[in-house]
């Protein structure tokens, strides 16, 4: 589903990612490990096409990110490191507001945001604007709207920052649950959530890939 060949991207004289490859196939969950500053947000911004890579490529279910990108961002849900929220939107409105955005067909969109609020557990909040919520539930809104489209493939920016433990438990049982019929890569500093979660880590540091493995090894 992923395929990344000497992947680089430079600011300056900063290398940010240095020549990293790797494959991810159909219904895998990836934990992707490093500490701040490695490359990993670079990395999953750089597959969704919100960065320009310096050198490399980059295919999503075998298309280009640099020539294809708005079919790859069909194809894919993203959470990046701050949820893209509307803090003055309720949160039904705001999902809604995605399903138009996402181009979900009209006939299936009150379907798309029910299955969302459920598989997220927010159906408590869904009449409160977003501003109003913790930072755990604004995160559960941000993977409903990184869902609510059904992709294929799910990037997931350190998913569980700013939850309390019984929703990180539920957050990473979602994610088990989403990666039996998808294909996942998640951040995280956390290792127990890797044992909890993932089928194979890769570790990044200094923007080189220096781990590729199972979570055994």
């Amino acid at each position: 589903m992923i395929e990344v060949r000497d992947l680089k991207k430079h600011y300056g004289q900063t290398r940010a990612v240095d020549g990293v490859s790797f494959d991810v196939p159909p219904g895998q969950v990836l934990g992707f490990l490093g500490p701040n500053g490695a490359g990993k947000t670079t990395t999953m911004r750089m597959i969704t096409c919100y960065l320009q890579p310096t050198a490399g490529s980059v295919l999503v279910d075998g298309l280009d990110v640099t020539t294809d990108a708005l079919q790859v961002r069909k194809r894919i849900g993203y959470l990046p490191e701050s949820a893209p929220l509307y803090n003055d939107m309720n949160v039904v409105d705001y999902l809604n507001y995605v399903t138009e955005i996402r181009q979900v067909e009209k006939g299936t969109r009150r379907a798309a945001v029910r299955n969302a609020v459920e598989s997220c557990g927010l159906g408590s909040v869904i009449n409160k604007n977003v501003g109003q919520l913790s930072s755990g539930y604004r995160q559960r809104v941000g993977l409903a709207q990184a869902i609510i489209h059904d992709p294929d493939i799910l990037i997931l920016d350190e998913p569980t920052r700013g939850l309390d433990p019984n929703q990180i438990s539920e957050i990473r049982a979602l994610i088990r649950q989403i990666g039996r019929q998808k294909t996942v890569i998640f951040s995280t500093h956390i290792l127990q959530e890797v044992q909890a979660v993932c089928d194979r880590v890769m570790i990044i540091h200094e923007g080189k890939l220096v781990f590729d493995g199972s979570k055994e090894d």
